[in-house]
């Protein structure tokens, strides 16, 4: 839908962050206000660190002892964790058979 006035398309909203999270990398702390801000994804920082250890969670690079974690990985993270949208529970409930659960013909 354009705009009467200008003629242009509206343009999504943008999310204004803190200064401290407009770095390429986010510390531990600062990449759970991110994922809370720009996805709504709510995560503690000490759960990032348990996914450190056993996986599951956004890659990081580390600074010595000081995990950073680039925004790309977060993005691609929060959207991988968001899955795809649906238009209703029904489809959400819709899940590919697996293969391996089958029995050997």
């Amino acid at each position: 839908m354009t705009d009467l006035m200008t003629g242009q398309e509206p343009q999504a909203t943008e999310i204004s962050l803190p200064p401290a999270l407009r770095k390429p990398r986010l510390r531990r702390w600062e990449a759970s206000q991110y994922l809370l801000l720009v996805y709504g994804i709510t995560i503690a920082p000490s759960t990032l660190a348990k996914y450190a250890t056993v996986g599951g969670g956004p890659c990081f690079n580390r600074a010595r002892r000081v995990p950073l974690y680039p925004i790309t990985e977060l993005d691609a993270w929060a959207m991988a964790r968001l899955g795809d949208l649906v238009g209703s529970t029904s489809a959400a409930d819709v899940r590919q058979p697996n293969t391996e659960d089958l029995p050997a013909e």
